[in-house]
């Protein structure tokens, strides 16, 4: 949550209240687990967030600070000097030209990751579920648009160097540039500790030989938590294919028409939760009980009865979603597994199903003990390796 500005607009008073424990009780967590306080850290990632932006682009020293999250040049410079013992402008002249990004179409920033990444994996899973005009993705590239600030932007999101993603950002401007790049990381879970889950799943007996032949499985994420909701509830009992024409039906109806971006195959973004939870969905071409399904999800988003933030436990998210009619554990939990929760099990997955037979579901839940914590790293290797991606993760069964 701090990664994603909640000390930029707040206090650690209110990140507190957030996650349900006083400031005080926060700061002694942060200073005995991570040896900083919460403000410390949100300081700390932005100062190292523009001393790559200083290294790799030709953006101002001005829209480098606004770009990072910070309020001034001046805390900028104060930043800088305290954590590097230098200023903005002597960093600058130390990069290496011959090693820096050009800013051509777009500005370039590199995403470093440790551990394997099987990326071609990773865009395959995102490309069977593409929503037409919001996502797009061609010669292993994963392209959308997203929203910053109440304006439209997109990214495109491809392969590097070793050890590295290049993301290619086109923003309106660049304020919240560190944000972007921190949801950009999530889409293809670069900051999963994939080493340590694939020790642990590589001794298991049933998918211990998966994990070892493609060790660089990763759990794909998501950019919009709202959208991945609303795609995962068109998504039952349907195949990927299918979700995405009743999908790309409602951004035709509802989401914000976007020019400039058909060189990308963009053309929209996907409508908020507030503008579903006030929109007549009857001639949205959905199903009925689909239809009603994803107002009430909408609503649920928009009052904050559901958090997609980080901020309440597994549990208590999935609970708070198959509280609403027409969502189930199958569904509450793929959402929880695309939002990064490491141990969302959708134990009625069709797929997973066919790969544990002859186990009935309660043995197979049973088995799918010894894979905790690391549930849905186990239930993405077996969807990449035991059907096609059309059909991956595309259904459930009661």
């Amino acid at each position: 949550m701090i990664l994603d500005g909640a000390l930029d607009t707040g206090t650690e008073t209110t990140l507190g209240a957030r996650v349900g424990v006083s400031a005080r009780h926060l700061r002694r967590l942060f200073r005995t687990h991570l040896g900083v306080t919460p403000d410390a850290l949100a300081r700390s990632a932005r100062t190292h967030f523009a001393r790559r932006l200083l290294d790799d682009t030709d953006l101002t020293i001005l829209e480098i600070a606004y770009a990072a999250g910070f309020g001034s040049v001046r805390q900028f410079n104060r930043a800088c000097r305290e954590i590097f013992h230098a200023s903005p402008s002597e960093l600058r002249s130390r990069r290496h030209r011959k090693d820096r990004l050009v800013a051509d179409g777009g500005l370039p920033v590199r995403l470093a990751y440790h551990g394997a990444l099987d990326w071609p994996a990773i865009c395959s899973f995102l490309a069977a579920r593409a929503i037409p005009g919001v996502e797009s993705v061609s010669l292993n590239t994963y392209r959308r648009t997203v929203t910053v600030r109440g304006d439209p932007g997109a990214l495109e999101l491809g392969p590097g160097a070793d050890g590295e993603l290049f993301l290619v950002v086109h923003l309106p401007h660049w304020e919240e540039l560190i944000h972007v790049v921190e949801r950009a990381r999530r889409i293809a879970g670069l900051d999963l500790d994939v080493d340590e889950a694939s020790r642990h799943l590589a001794r298991d007996r049933i998918i211990g030989r998966l994990v070892r032949a493609r060790p660089g499985i990763r759990v794909p994420g998501t950019w919009d938590p709202f959208e991945i909701g609303v795609r995962a509830i068109i998504g039952q009992q349907v195949s990927a294919r299918g979700a995405n024409t009743l999908v790309s039906r409602l951004v035709e109806s509802f989401g914000t028409p976007v020019g400039g971006l058909s060189q990308l195959g963009l053309s929209a973004t996907f409508p908020s939760s507030t503008r579903l939870a006030e929109a007549d969905l009857d001639g949205a071409g959905l199903p009925t009980v689909r239809a009603m399904a994803v107002s009430a999800f909408a609503r649920a988003v928009a009052n904050d009865e559901i958090r997609l933030d980080g901020s309440v436990s597994l549990e208590e998210l999935v609970a708070s979603m198959t509280a609403i009619p027409g969502i189930g554990e199958w569904t509450a939990n793929y959402i929880a597994l695309r939002l990064g929760e490491r141990d969302a099990f959708p134990s009625t997955d069709l797929g997973l199903r066919r790969a544990l037979e002859p186990y009935t579901r309660r043995r197979a839940i049973d088995l799918a003990e010894r894979w905790r914590p690391w549930r849905a790293l186990a239930v993405t290797h077996v969807w990449l390796s035991s059907a096609p991606q059309a059909d991956v993760g595309a259904r459930s069964v009661a």
